[in-house]
């Protein structure tokens, strides 16, 4: 007997709405789901990588589908990243940037053309319906409740998928776009879990990092009844000593909700969840009394007067030490860790706009926030899935490693660029001198976009060889932590998918696929597979040549996401005074990109004016650096002279609060 539709959706992407199960879903119920289904490609996980994957495999002229274990399409990018982590923005290319541009398209009109900007903030409802409209125009269907149950094998083959409720899903080729990697697990290939030690691949900041980003500003006591070991450890901070910086360890980085937040007049309040407890906050209470006055969260303005709210500070929406199991743990298992996730967080924004022990200034300003009425409408205004920000990592032929990451080997068989920081949240709390100590967080900025190589998403072909991995890919836990972006998973898959056609087209294993005839239609579909020395030039605040200052500027490494090893600030003071220029030297003349970058914080000016002096011409241009901090910021494309004629500066006048000065990028368009 078939499924109740209310437990059993074959979806196909449509721009018109239904109500289905108390959901506004923007896509369209197709009749009941069939026991076999067969596609050339069989694509599990409808992340933003699978939904890239499977609707450039039928751009290719072959069919495939999409099976999601939950009832969620599209991803991160569909469930409150909206404010989304680029690196360099050139270095988007092909499907991704059409993505990024269909929302630019869906905010200010016009017509898409392959020269539209890229968008790259946006509401969430918003990501749901560009998917859509991009999975209808390629007629592709999202299979969802689908959990894998098991695999069919032909020697290092997979045949097939079959699924909880028995439905079978047969295929040339597979890919594994989930988050946690779970096909890949169940096909025998070999994965890791946690962190490599600095020795495993001669890196220098993986394993163990006791750093100050995201860290206690102020001595807490950790134990129940401060003061007094006696009592024991308050919830997540471990008994474990702190191991030697750089050690190898099981610990992953820390999961949260990216909340949706608002401050309109109709918004949802934050509610106290059942199982509120309020010692999981006597941590935060410490800090707040001992004198941290926040920020508690972030804000990042997506549009619409929303945000993509994330983590921000030693105790924040980050639930850290409480993920470990989950990369492996069976789905019952995942329930209640994504449940614990949910009621520590909503009981967080709870505590911080009610609890009676905090300033009035932390409530109010807490409660002028609350859920958007219009989001997420089927969770109550709450993200539907939790960032599952590292599970488990695939090894095979190619790791990436912090090598590939700062330039000092680069892979021949590019299937796409990565540019982020390398960027790990918080992986545990500790007791260092009798005071709490978070430990893992890492925020190292990269020199330039990097080749993300072929093998690291292809396993072994003695272990799989029709198999292929854009999502948990062969990497060390400090270098996913710059490829993990929702980007470049859609580069990934646009590559996965491409490969897996030319698999197809020969017989081959994914593994025996022309590099260079991948490349060649990778390249003719809009990816950007390189970044040669020539297409940028970056001066960073530490450069001995090309900066000039006047004024007072203070070096800095206080917070984090800087490239280089510092950045610099006016100290909130000199205003008018304290200047600083950026004059590079540019080796062609033509039009450059201008990128700015510096690190953010609440207590940054919101209106810092910075001059672009160019060929002929001069154009001001205003930063808010309480937002999009360690990120390079395009501020637009302009003609420049070949040579040092050029010019960016960075003024104070007037500004309402510390003026960073941290590095510009020259980006030849």
């Amino acid at each position: 007997m078939p499924l109740p539709l209310s437990r059993r959706r074959l979806l196909v992407a449509s721009g018109a709405g239904l109500v289905l199960a108390g959901l506004t879903d923007p896509f369209r119920a197709a009749p009941a789901r069939a026991a076999v289904t067969t596609a050339d490609l069989v694509v599990y996980g409808a992340t933003s990588g699978g939904l890239a994957a499977a609707i450039t495999m039928r751009r290719l002229g072959r069919t495939a589908v999409v099976v999601e274990p939950t009832g969620h399409v599209g991803g991160l990018s569909t469930a409150g990243l909206g404010a989304t982590d680029t690196g360099v923005q050139a270095s988007i290319g092909g499907l991704a940037a059409e993505f990024y541009r269909r929302v630019y398209v869906r905010y200010h009109g016009g017509t898409l053309t392959p020269t539209s900007p890229l968008r790259m903030t946006f509401e969430p409802h918003v990501a749901t319906d560009v998917f859509a409209e991009m999975l209808a125009e390629a007629g592709v269907p999202v299979v969802v409740d689908a959990r894998l149950a098991g695999l069919g094998r032909t020697g290092n083959r997979i045949t097939e998928l079959r699924t909880e409720d028995g439905s079978i899903y047969r295929g040339g080729v597979f890919v594994d776009a989930t988050y946690e990697g779970d096909l890949l697990a169940m096909a025998g290939v070999g994965f890791t879990v946690g962190r490599e030690s600095n020795d495993t691949y001669g890196e220098t900041i993986n394993g163990v990092q006791s750093r100050n980003t995201h860290q206690f500003a102020y001595p807490v006591d950790p134990y129940v009844t401060a003061g007094s070991p006696a009592s024991g450890l308050l919830p997540g901070i471990s008994a474990t000593p702190l191991a030697p910086q750089g050690s190898g360890d099981d610990r992953i980085q820390a999961y949260c909700f990216r909340m949706c937040l608002t401050q309109a007049a109709n918004r949802i309040p934050f509610g106290k969840p059942s199982g509120y407890d309020p010692v999981r906050y006597e941590l935060l209470l410490r800090h707040i009394q001992a004198g941290y006055t926040g920020p508690y969260f972030t804000t990042h303005s997506v549009g619409g007067g929303k945000t993509d709210s994330n983590n921000n500070g030693a105790v924040s929406t980050d639930n850290i030490g409480f993920n470990y199991a989950y990369p492996t743990a069976s789905w019952a298992t995942r329930e209640s860790i994504i449940a614990e996730h949910r009621t520590y967080q909503q009981g967080l924004m709870w505590f911080l706009a009610n609890d009676p022990r905090l300033p009035a200034s932390v409530r109010d300003s807490t409660a002028r926030w609350g859920l958007p009425v219009d989001e997420f409408t089927g969770t109550g205004g709450w993200p539907p899935m939790l960032y599952i920000r590292e599970a488990r990592r695939m090894i095979s032929a190619y790791v990436m490693t912090e090598a590939d990451c700062r330039g000092r080997v680069r892979a021949t068989d590019s299937v796409g660029l990565a540019s982020y920081t390398m960027d790990s949240h918080n992986c545990q709390r500790v007791v260092v001198d009798g005071k709490v100590r978070n430990e893992g967080d890492v925020q190292i900025g990269v020199p330039a976009p990097y080749p993300v190589s072929y093998r690291a998403i292809v396993p072994h072909q003695a272990q799989c060889a029709n198999l292929l991995v854009p999502v948990c890919l062969s990497a060390s836990h400090i270098a996913y932590g710059s490829i993990r972006m929702e980007p470049v998973f859609m580069i990934l898959g646009q590559a996965a998918a491409t490969a897996a056609s030319l698999a197809l087209a020969g017989n081959l294993a994914v593994q025996a696929v022309s590099v260079p005839a991948l490349q060649t239609r990778l390249r003719q579909d809009g990816a950007v597979l390189e970044w040669g020395s020539t297409s940028e030039v970056i001066l960073d605040n530490a450069s001995t040549s090309g900066i000039t200052r006047a004024g007072t500027w203070l070096r800095s490494t206080s917070s984090g996401g800087y490239y280089g090893p510092d950045y610099e600030h006016d100290g909130n003071v000199g205003k008018g005074v304290n200047r600083l220029r950026f004059r590079p030297t540019l080796p062609t003349a033509g039009s450059w990109t201008v990128q700015l970058r510096w690190t953010a914080h609440s207590n940054r000016a919101t209106n810092v004016p910075v001059d672009i002096a160019y060929a002929g011409g001069l154009i001001t241009r205003t930063v808010d650096q309480r937002q999009a901090g360690g990120q390079w910021v395009a501020l637009g494309t302009y003609p420049f002279t070949a040579g040092s004629d050029g010019s960016v500066l960075i003024r104070t006048e007037d500004t309402d609060g510390f003026v960073v000065a941290d590095a510009v990028r020259f980006v030849r368009a």
